[in-house]
């Protein structure tokens, strides 16, 4: 074998070691769930596993939160996510330690701020505390946050979705930003672009890879949220789809099976999503170009 031909297969090479791992750790296990969800606990084809959740009324309750949750959660994170990093991105003095204290609920796992809210958003918890030293209720009149409507209820998760994943969003854009070429912004103000006017037909147009990334990953987890759900209202109190993967694998009996075939519906609706965002967003004609 010459140069030539061992330098074709060097890729492969280096390549190799990742494919396999994603074929032993994801390929083999997501085929043996799709598989073993057309069967029963007896190891009997049945398509009741897939009945089972069409016919349970909180499966079409959970597509529409989901759908709810990642609309306005993705759209409202985003917006915030991208003035932060507009906004940090000016370097002013103390730039710094705003970016140092935005990061801090990105690093905490999902258990610790679903408790942190959970005991919060109780009657007497900190929060009605700190409103009430603040002179803003009276020890009588205490807010009862956890007793609201269904969309109430999810309104107020996704603030606390927020409040944890917009410096995540944030990051990534204000890497994007700096790697913007100062160069074309500073032309578009010595033509007599407005701020507006250079954001909107420069900065945005430059920053599209980093905003792909961003809302792609977000759009996907935001799909998957459930354990703040859990934690702050309990099971089936606000119905996702995640949500339900669990409880029908550690709440039921007897339904592991039909645990196993929601993954799969989860996983093929994310992946249309991701497919339907890629396409929208002209990522995959970028890749073919």
């Amino acid at each position: 074998m010459n140069n030539a031909e061992t330098k074709k297969w060097i890729p492969y090479i280096l390549i190799a070691p990742t494919i396999i791992y994603y074929i032993i750790f994801w390929l083999r296990p997501v085929i043996s769930a799709v598989v073993y969800s057309f069967f029963d606990e007896s190891n009997i084809f049945t398509l009741n596993n897939y009945l089972t959740i069409f016919r349970d009324p909180n499966f079409k309750k959970a597509v529409i939160n989901t759908a709810i949750f990642v609309v306005i959660s993705v759209t409202l994170e985003f917006l915030v996510a991208l003035g932060l990093a507009l906004i940090i991105n000016k370097k002013f003095k103390g730039a710094q330690l705003l970016l140092s204290i935005a990061l801090i609920p990105m690093a905490l796992p999902a258990v610790a701020v679903g408790a942190m809210w959970s005991s919060g958003f109780a009657t007497y918890g900190w929060v009605n505390s700190l409103l009430y030293h603040l002179g803003l209720i009276s020890a009588d009149n205490k807010i009862v946050f956890l007793a609201g409507s269904d969309f109430q209820s999810l309104m107020l998760i996704i603030l606390i979705d927020a409040w944890q994943v917009i410096p995540f969003m944030m990051v990534i854009l204000l890497a994007g930003l700096q790697g913007l070429s100062k160069e074309a912004i500073e032309a578009g103000y010595i033509f007599g672009g407005t701020k507006f006017t250079v954001l909107r037909k420069i900065t945005l147009p430059m920053l599209k890879p980093s905003i792909q990334t961003a809302l792609i990953l977000r759009i996907i987890s935001a799909i998957q949220v459930w354990l703040i759900i859990v934690m702050i209202f309990g099971y089936r109190r606000i119905p996702v789809l995640l949500e339900e993967v669990v409880f029908y694998e550690e709440q039921l009996l007897g339904f592991y099976r039909v645990a196993l075939a929601y993954s799969v519906i989860v996983s093929i609706i994310v992946s249309i999503v991701s497919v339907i965002y890629l396409k929208v967003s002209g990522a995959f004609e970028k890749g073919e170009q």
